[in-house]
């Protein structure tokens, strides 16, 4: 016989209350196995078959699938269990504890997202499995916020999980059904050293870079008029200039330069394909200048994700927000679930802008649209 979980707060005040960050930093990252111990106690006691995969390779990093009912071609909710890492002193409350004022939830992920867990688990409180036609499932994945490192796992593993899937991200409860995707790129030149005083006794690598900006910039205008999708605010691929390092002494020729860039791909674009051609414009420069070079990427790609806008969740989600799907420039773990057979919605009551920042918060008058909304849907795609 099914327990209930907790009551609503006192899941959310759990959940906030156990850290999990994750970091590319070793000294800021922490296993997200006390968390998911949380939602694997929770969901057991509601009548879910609950199931904890170790991501290979990530100590200390799991995935929870848990699974109500039986079936296959389900709805499927799915989070992300870890935090950005947090500076407790620009906050104005304790961010590991949920604080409730004037009308808002304070707490470190209560908007992105852990609080989409709890939700999930209240809109299904007092379902049995045995009177689903298709199944419902909860996922919540390891270390989005640093490699996606437990979306990519399920992916290798091949393992089907539904055929609708809903990420509770922060999109102020409208239905999102594209994103752009993600590359951070590391460019480094490597020359020689030598002494300020002539030139002939190096090779600058700080004015190799000079070089390989001019051909960036000129490149960023080759594709924003090689590539264009209108559902984007910003139709066009982007690429930033973000970071920038050489030498270590205005007196000695710069002997190395190291030059870090953020590119947003439009959907129908290929990182392989874009690194390729980075490379390529990289290498010019080191060619013409003598100049040792490398382009790598500081993590594996997030592909763009785009589900098509006549999928079943998509027009669930319209009907049942009342606005119709749009895009966005940020990444999720959609596309390594549309990867997995599942046509997937991004849709959570948080707001983007309340995402990594001090004192995040839930405005509580997203809560009731939110559990009628993910009733609508279970209702939709499980039970009728």
């Amino acid at each position: 016989m099914s327990v209930d979980p907790p009551r609503l707060e006192q899941m959310l005040g759990a959940l906030v209350s156990t850290a999990s960050v994750s970091c590319v930093d070793p000294a800021l990252d922490q296993s997200n196995r006390p968390l998911v111990a949380l939602l694997a106690e929770w969901t057991e006691r509601a009548g879910f078959r609950v199931e904890v995969l170790d991501v290979p390779g990530h100590p200390g990093k799991v995935n929870l699938v848990a699974t109500l009912g039986a079936g296959t071609d389900g709805l499927v909710l799915a989070g992300h269990t870890d935090t950005v890492p947090f500076d407790a002193s620009r906050w104005s409350h304790d961010p590991l504890r949920l604080t409730e004022v004037d009308g808002r939830y304070y707490g470190l992920g209560i908007a992105d997202m852990k609080a989409f867990f709890a939700l999930v688990l209240e809109a299904a409180r007092g379902l049995d499995g045995a009177d689903l036609r298709a199944p419902l499932t909860l996922l919540a994945t390891a270390d989005e916020e640093s490699a996606m490192n437990g979306a990519r796992a399920l992916v290798a593993a091949g393992r089907r999980l539904g055929r609708h899937a809903l990420i509770g991200e922060p999109t102020g409860l409208r239905p999102v059904r594209l994103h752009k995707g993600v590359m951070n790129e590391s460019l480094r030149l490597i020359g020689r050293s030598g002494h300020a005083s002539d030139p002939a006794l190096g090779n600058s690598a700080l004015e190799g870079m000079h070089e390989v900006i001019g051909a960036l910039l000129a490149w960023r205008e080759e594709l924003r008029q090689g590539h264009h999708h209108p559902a984007f605010a910003i139709p066009t691929p982007t690429l930033n200039l973000g970071h920038i390092h050489g030498g270590d002494n205005p007196n000695r020729i710069c002997g190395e330069c190291e030059l870090l860039i953020d590119l947003r791909l439009l959907p129908g674009m290929s990182a392989e394909a874009v690194r390729a051609a980075l490379a390529e414009r990289v290498a010019g420069v080191g060619r013409r200048r003598g100049l040792e070079w490398t382009v790598a990427p500081l993590f594996e790609a997030i592909p763009p994700a785009e589900t098509a806008a006549e999928a079943a969740i998509v027009r669930a989600c319209e009907r049942l927000t009342g606005h119709p799907a749009e895009a966005v420039n940020f990444g999720t773990e959609a596309p390594f679930l549309n990867q997995l057979g599942m046509d997937t919605v991004v849709l959570g009551p948080g707001d983007i802008a309340q995402a990594h920042q001090p004192d995040e918060f839930l405005a509580l008058e997203r809560i009731p649209p939110t559990l009628t909304l993910l009733r609508g849907l279970i209702r939709e795609f499980c039970l009728n």
